[in-house]
């Protein structure tokens, strides 16, 4: 294998596609990038970690044909030091690279290619398409939400629910819930299925600036997001996601209209004292046109508070301050309702018009709390 390529081309396509490089592979050939020549005057680059795998292209002046696996860490390193804007790379038959740049010259010990382990391929099925910024700001209005525990693997991941002419995105960790409502157009079959964190972060690092369509490929067990010239490739989360439709509260005692950004304020305020050693609550009281925030912990003590309007009963609750911030910091809105049913019961934050999110949060007991 031989060719030429833009030396920055190359390395940002490298880079990106070693986030799917695992760091402590169990196979050797998982350490590294294939690199394989294409017909058409490009090569193709792969990572893979046998759960989640990514691929794109990126155009060359192909000598001759071939394909190796390269160290992915050794490889990107290098792209990132050449000096030049073009980098020839050479592979001969003993897996033997050479990477020439100006008067840089490196070789590496490479693998060979016909070892590496074969990524889920394209069903033969018509894609789902969504718009690029809308599937990133529902991802990103929910995976906050999604479990980080080991013990909850069905839930570290998002849920997504497809049926014609919407959308929804929900999480879970056991102590929050995030939905997240559109409306799209499509008329094709319903789906369900679970994509893990770790893919949608990866998703969202490479979708475009610019508006386009995400092409997403469906098979029973994988999932493959074609965007931007790269294919993300992803094994789906399988098991029972809690049915999220019965932890709603049925019940309302109160309902508060709120500035968003003032409210976030006024938590990030108080909450300073809060420390990871000293996770003391938040104490929220809404009490006619006002909300007063106060905390206190081994470091001392905080208060505030601000303006609302409250259409119920007075309520005094307790919460854990980084719930409440993320919600209210995925809402994109100028103004949320906060639904309360009590001091022991979730909590909900929802737009002050429509149902495209909702965000649902459990209480921290607290000490002397009246309803």
């Amino acid at each position: 294998m031989k060719i030429i390529c833009n030396t920055a081309s190359l390395t940002q396509a490298c880079l990106n596609i070693q986030r799917c490089v695992p760091t402590r592979a169990i196979l050797p050939m998982l350490d590294g990038i294939l690199m394989r020549t294409l017909e058409n005057g490009r090569v193709e680059l792969c990572g893979y970690d046998l759960e989640l795998g990514s691929t794109t292209t990126v155009e060359a002046r192909i000598e001759e044909h071939g394909a190796t696996v390269i160290n992915a860490k050794t490889l990107c390193d290098i792209l990132r030091h050449l000096p030049g804007d073009r980098v020839e790379l050479s592979c001969n038959a003993k897996n033997i690279c050479t990477v020439t740049c100006g008067n840089v010259e490196y070789t590496i010990v490479a693998l060979r290619a016909d070892e590496y382990p074969d990524l889920p391929s394209l069903p033969d099925t018509e894609p789902i398409q969504i718009s690029s910024k809308l599937l990133k700001s529902m991802i990103m209005q929910t995976i906050f939400a999604a479990s980080t525990e080991e013990a909850k693997a069905v839930h570290r991941g998002v849920k997504f629910e497809i049926k014609e002419g919407e959308l929804k995105c929900i999480a879970i960790d056991g102590y929050r819930l995030a939905i997240r409502t559109e409306f799209i157009s499509y008329n094709g079959a319903p789906h369900t299925f679970i994509v893990p964190s770790k893919t949608l972060y990866e998703l969202v690092k490479l979708l475009p600036e610019e508006d386009e369509f995400v092409q997403i490929f469906l098979s029973r067990r994988h999932i493959i997001f074609e965007t931007n010239n790269y294919n993300i490739v992803s094994r789906l989360l399988e098991g029972d996601f809690l049915d999220y439709r019965t932890a709603l509260p049925k019940g309302t005692t109160a309902t508060v209209r709120v500035n968003t950004k003032k409210l976030l304020e006024c938590i990030e305020r108080t909450s300073i004292i809060v420390t990871e050693k000293m996770r003391s609550p938040l104490r929220f009281l809404f009490d006619g046109d006002m909300i007063r925030l106060s905390v206190a912990t081994a470091v001392g003590s905080a208060s505030d508070f601000m303006e609302c309007s409250l259409d119920g009963k007075r309520t005094e609750i307790g919460f854990n301050a980084r719930y409440v911030s993320e919600a209210l910091r995925a809402c994109e809105s100028d103004e949320v309702l906060i639904r309360l049913n009590g001091s022991i019961a979730p909590a909900l934050i929802v737009p002050t018009e429509g149902e495209h999110f909702l965000y649902l949060i459990l209480p921290v007991r607290i000490a002397d709390v009246n309803s």
